[in-house]
């Protein structure tokens, strides 16, 4: 139960697309809120750790923070062995004290990311740097598929008997080539929604996706509509076509849209009731330049 708390705590704030550090921030302010209310000796939650990470198929960066938790080891495609990710790791939740700072690197195609729990290395724990030099010679052997690299690393590095709960993910990076991707800046003039969501248009019937064009166009005109009138410049649309259709707008400012039902009088408003209404989902994520409003369809043939 306790740590099922905690689980749908992350997939709730994952949804809301935060970055690793604000979403780590979040669930530290929950289980602090959970000892308020209820007595530090009864929140199992205290001292727990976590590791969250995103990564970016289209830029290739992983962006990652821990909460107390064992940082992961890196393995690039080169063949140059493991190697642990450098990140500042912030306090287990609950503990308070240092802010939790986020890490983003770029990797190359197929690199290897290994994140575990400490019970992975919990039988060395009087020799850490030992236990990290075992595990990065296990990860750093050669396999023909991610389930052959983890059960080498299992029964290399676990004794017969592991004194605690162990986990081990390994997660490929892939990448999306530049056929896959199309990028638009956009002038903050409103002629410009025409001239997008024609480019738009042409865009989707390059890649034969005819199918998706009302949909898209119009979520295109809506999102860019809304940037111009209520964002700030730069503005920059964006089309990603991956295991859906995902049409992203992104500007410099900060301030994140609200979905509300427009009256029968208002001039707007209902842009976002008509993404909302026809794409499968969509959201907002806070970026270092500002925000980014996305929507994503299925594909056709999906």
């Amino acid at each position: 139960a306790t740590m099922g708390r905690l689980r749908t705590a992350v997939r709730t704030l994952a949804d809301v697309d935060l970055p690793p550090d604000e979403l780590l921030t979040h669930l530290d302010d929950l289980v602090t809120h959970l000892a308020a209310e209820n007595g530090r000796e009864e929140v199992a939650e205290i001292g727990a750790t976590c590791v969250y990470a995103v990564y970016d198929p289209v830029s290739r960066r992983l962006t990652l923070a821990t909460a107390g938790h064992p940082a992961p080891f890196l393995v690039l495609p080169d063949g140059d062995g493991a190697e642990l990710v450098p990140l500042t790791a912030g306090p287990p939740l609950g503990i308070g004290g240092l802010p939790f700072e986020a890490t983003e690197l770029e990797l190359p195609e197929g690199s290897v990311v290994a994140l575990f729990t400490d019970g992975l290395v919990a039988h060395r724990a009087g020799n850490p740097d030992g236990a990290d030099d075992e595990l990065r010679r296990a990860l750093g052997a050669s396999a023909d598929s991610l389930d052959a690299l983890a059960d080498g690393v299992l029964k290399a590095v676990l004794p017969d008997q592991p004194g605690d709960d162990v986990a081990l993910l390994l997660v490929r990076t892939r990448a999306l080539g530049a056929d896959r991707v199309a990028t638009w800046d956009v002038p903050a003039y409103p002629a410009q929604v025409a001239v997008v969501r024609q480019a738009a248009g042409e865009q989707l019937a390059a890649w034969g996706l005819e199918e998706t064009a009302f949909v898209t166009e119009l979520v295109v005109s809506e999102l860019v509509t809304n940037a111009i009138r209520y964002g700030e410049p730069p503005i920059q649309l964006r089309l990603i076509r991956d295991r859906a259709l995902i049409c992203e707008v992104s500007d410099a400012s900060s301030t994140s849209p609200h979905l509300r039902r427009a009256h029968a009088y208002d001039e707007g408003g209902r842009g976002l009731l008509l993404v909302a209404q026809l794409t499968q989902r969509w959201g907002s994520r806070q970026t270092a330049a500002g925000k980014t409003i996305w929507a994503e369809q299925p594909l056709p043939d999906a």
